[in-house]
């Protein structure tokens, strides 16, 4: 598994990265079994990044990555985790959460993207994990909070990193338009970002990506099969995109990329991961895996060959934009 180093950081993360969500009950349940499962066939396959948040399960992926870890050599691996949503006693529980984990609800989130804020998430984070440090920080879905995320969140971050306490520190969201001021405004070294640099949305060529080019910074990618769209190697109807179904439209322009990949001899999942990392400011994919069978799929899918002349003939028949990049070293 190859690393690629977040620039003016010691911190080097490997191309394929785990994401620790599902591992938090998102959408269903996955069992501690499969949990601890998964984290050890990442690890057999080479995979030493791992993302997680207090948001995902309410604690439960943090606690569930910590105990994966802890005997792990702890030069080893990276591990990144978010601040923005403090875990606070939830006085009126109803008994499961409401935000997408099955999980109880004896605790609830609170924004709070203060500088006491980070400070207490951060150690609470730690306590959960039963780590020692923190390798990558961000801050976790800012959009109605840039004020407060850029005047004291990122300073309070940029102060731990520059301490050592931190290895680097950034942004994580579903748009693209204010990761690309994190990167231009503020100490941000990277930001994780979801959904907008796929094979069916190159909206980030507008914003993040050329403020990374622009400013020496990095671009992990995640949400690259679009919410399952791309995920198989024949989309069909009624498959997810960005969270909800998929128009007619959608589904025949991913087919009509599935149908080019299969022509040079490869498939559309394979290529979903690959795509991002052709661009010279994205370091990482990061993907979510519930199982060791996703865990195997996914590493076999990352490490496939894919000829150069893909992207050329995507572009050229206006699949993609005509202004992607793709970097010599890239994956391919």
């Amino acid at each position: 598994m190859r690393h690629r180093k977040i620039p003016n950081t010691a911190v080097e993360v490997t191309e394929l990265g785990f994401g620790a969500s599902v591992i938090g009950n998102l959408y269903r349940t996955t069992t501690a079994e499969d949990a601890a499962a998964a984290l050890d066939t990442a690890w057999d396959a080479g995979i030493r990044y791992y993302d997680t948040a207090p948001h995902y399960g309410l604690g439960l992926s943090e606690r569930r990555l910590g105990a994966a870890l802890r005997d792990r050599p702890r030069e080893q691996y990276v591990i990144s985790s978010k601040v923005g949503r403090l875990l606070v006693p939830n006085d009126h529980p109803a008994g499961v959460d409401t935000e997408g984990f099955v999980v109880r609800d004896d605790l609830r989130r609170q924004w709070d993207f203060s500088r006491d804020g980070v400070l207490r998430s951060l150690e609470e984070t730690l306590e959960r994990t039963g780590l020692d440090r923190l390798d990558i920080v961000y801050l976790h879905d800012p959009d109605d909070h840039w004020p407060q995320a850029a005047d004291e969140a990122m300073p309070a971050l940029a102060e731990l990193r520059d301490q050592g306490v931190i290895g680097a520190i950034g942004a994580g969201m579903n748009q693209s338009a204010m990761l690309a001021r994190f990167l231009r405004e503020t100490a941000a070294d990277l930001v994780m970002l979801a959904g907008r640099y796929t094979l069916l949305d190159q909206s980030a060529l507008d914003d993040v990506l050329p403020a990374a080019s622009e400013h020496g910074k990095s671009v992990v990618a995640v949400g690259v099969f679009n919410s399952g769209l791309l995920s198989g190697d024949r989309p069909t109807e009624g498959m997810k995109y960005d969270y909800q179904a998929a128009s007619p439209e959608l589904v025949d322009r991913a087919r009509a990329i599935a149908d080019v990949c299969e022509a040079h001899g490869t498939t559309l999942p394979a290529a979903a991961i690959a795509f991002p990392l052709t661009h010279p400011s994205v370091i990482n994919v990061t993907l979510g895996m519930r199982d060791p069978g996703q865990v195997r799929r996914n590493a076999r899918l990352h490490h496939q060959r894919i000829a150069q002349e893909l992207w050329y003939d995507l572009r050229d028949q206006g699949l993609l934009r005509p202004e992607t990049l793709f970097a010599a070293g890239g994956r391919s």
